[in-house]
């Protein structure tokens, strides 16, 4: 395999901007902290961590087509282009296709890349990054981050990061309340 990690690290940075890379660098961390010390593989994580959202990025994003499903079509080029071997791209594709599914039927790397996902959504990066996107329609953002905590939680499995997900809600419950109060009845 001639996958060079600072190649695919650099990409990542360069088509998903510094939102891509430090998305990335929170999900490798998260899973880091929500795998209990379990033995996957941790090279497919990080290629997955790195490639899940590329077909959301400029030049694969194609109006209209999920970004989950144009990511697996770009990941399964870069990936034979690099000479993976045909069990670990499976292995990643599986995580990069999975990454917003619920369930547990599936491998390790496909739990925990899913559940750091999902986690990233939470707390207050998650509050911050939906305001982010809408900057001025702040009750589509508030309405958004509202939907995100009550829906997200389900897709959690692994026990870690259910409790990960508990104290982020809570982070994100304090955010939402102060919001609210400073908003005079706003929301």
């Amino acid at each position: 395999m001639t996958i060079d990690k600072s190649e695919i690290a650099q990409l990542t940075e360069q088509y998903g901007g510094a939102w891509g890379i430090n998305h990335t660098r929170r999900l490798l961390r998260l899973i880091a902290d929500i795998d209990g010390g379990l033995a996957y593989n941790a090279e497919a994580v990080w290629l997955a961590a790195h490639l899940h959202d590329w077909g959301a990025y400029a030049p694969w994003a194609q109006r209209g087509v999920d970004h989950v499903a144009r990511s697996v079509e770009v990941a399964e080029v870069f990936l034979a282009e690099h000479d993976c071997p045909v069990k670990l791209k499976a292995r990643i594709l599986e995580c990069i296709a999975l990454h917003h599914s619920a369930g547990s039927d599936r491998s390790l790397e496909s739990i925990l890349l899913r559940d750091a996902d999902a986690l990233d959504f939470l707390g207050v990066v998650g509050v911050l990054r939906d305001f982010a996107k809408n900057p001025r329609d702040l009750r589509a953002a508030y309405d958004q981050v509202k939907k995100r905590r009550a829906s997200t939680p389900a897709l959690l499995h692994l026990e870690k990061a259910k409790a990960v997900g508990a104290e982020r809600i809570r982070h994100m419950d304090n955010v939402l309340l102060e919001f609210e109060a400073e908003s005079f009845g706003c929301f």
